[in-house]
Protein backbone atom coordinates (compact mmCIF):
# COMPACT_ATOMS: atom_id res chain seq x y z
CA UNK A 1 0.00 0.00 0.00
CA UNK A 2 2.58 2.36 0.79
CA UNK A 3 4.11 1.97 -2.80
CA UNK A 4 0.71 2.96 -3.98
CA UNK A 5 0.53 6.06 -2.14
CA UNK A 6 4.27 6.92 -3.62
CA UNK A 7 2.64 6.41 -7.04
CA UNK A 8 -0.43 8.32 -6.39
CA UNK A 9 1.77 11.32 -5.14
CA UNK A 10 4.29 11.05 -7.85
CA UNK A 11 1.85 11.23 -10.25
CA UNK A 12 -0.06 14.38 -8.82
CA UNK A 13 2.76 15.79 -8.60
CA UNK A 14 3.51 15.60 -12.27
CA UNK A 15 -0.39 16.31 -13.41
CA UNK A 16 0.08 19.64 -11.30
CA UNK A 17 3.63 20.53 -12.95
CA UNK A 18 2.14 19.81 -16.40
CA UNK A 19 -1.11 21.80 -15.58
CA UNK A 20 1.25 24.75 -14.86
CA UNK A 21 3.18 24.39 -17.64
CA UNK A 22 -0.03 24.62 -19.82
CA UNK A 23 -2.07 27.23 -18.08
CA UNK A 24 1.05 29.36 -15.87
CA UNK A 25 -1.37 28.60 -12.94
CA UNK A 26 -0.13 30.53 -10.07
CA UNK A 27 -1.87 28.50 -7.52
CA UNK A 28 -0.40 25.52 -8.78
CA UNK A 29 2.88 26.67 -8.94
CA UNK A 30 2.49 27.28 -5.04
CA UNK A 31 1.49 24.12 -4.68
CA UNK A 32 4.28 22.67 -6.52
CA UNK A 33 6.69 24.94 -4.28
CA UNK A 34 5.11 23.90 -1.11
CA UNK A 35 5.04 20.09 -2.28
CA UNK A 36 5.38 18.86 1.65
CA UNK A 37 2.79 20.97 3.12
CA UNK A 38 0.14 20.37 0.58
CA UNK A 39 0.78 16.80 -0.19
CA UNK A 40 -1.36 16.15 2.96
CA UNK A 41 -3.88 18.05 2.01
CA UNK A 42 -5.51 15.99 -1.10
CA UNK A 43 -7.45 12.74 -0.81
CA UNK A 44 -7.89 9.70 -3.25
CA UNK A 45 -11.46 9.24 -3.95
CA UNK A 46 -12.03 5.83 -5.42
CA UNK A 47 -15.71 3.86 -5.61
CA UNK A 48 -16.10 1.58 -2.62
CA UNK A 49 -16.63 -1.57 -4.09
CA UNK A 50 -13.30 -0.69 -6.29
CA UNK A 51 -12.13 -0.04 -2.92
CA UNK A 52 -12.94 -3.71 -1.34
CA UNK A 53 -11.87 -5.29 -4.68
CA UNK A 54 -8.16 -4.02 -4.14
CA UNK A 55 -8.52 -5.15 -0.12
CA UNK A 56 -9.29 -8.58 -1.69
CA UNK A 57 -6.61 -8.91 -3.97
CA UNK A 58 -3.80 -7.38 -1.36
CA UNK A 59 -5.08 -10.24 0.54
CA UNK A 60 -4.02 -13.04 -1.49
Amino acid sequence: PEDVLRHDAARLKVLIARHVCYTGSACGQSILDNWEEYLPKFVKVMPVEYRKVLENLAKR
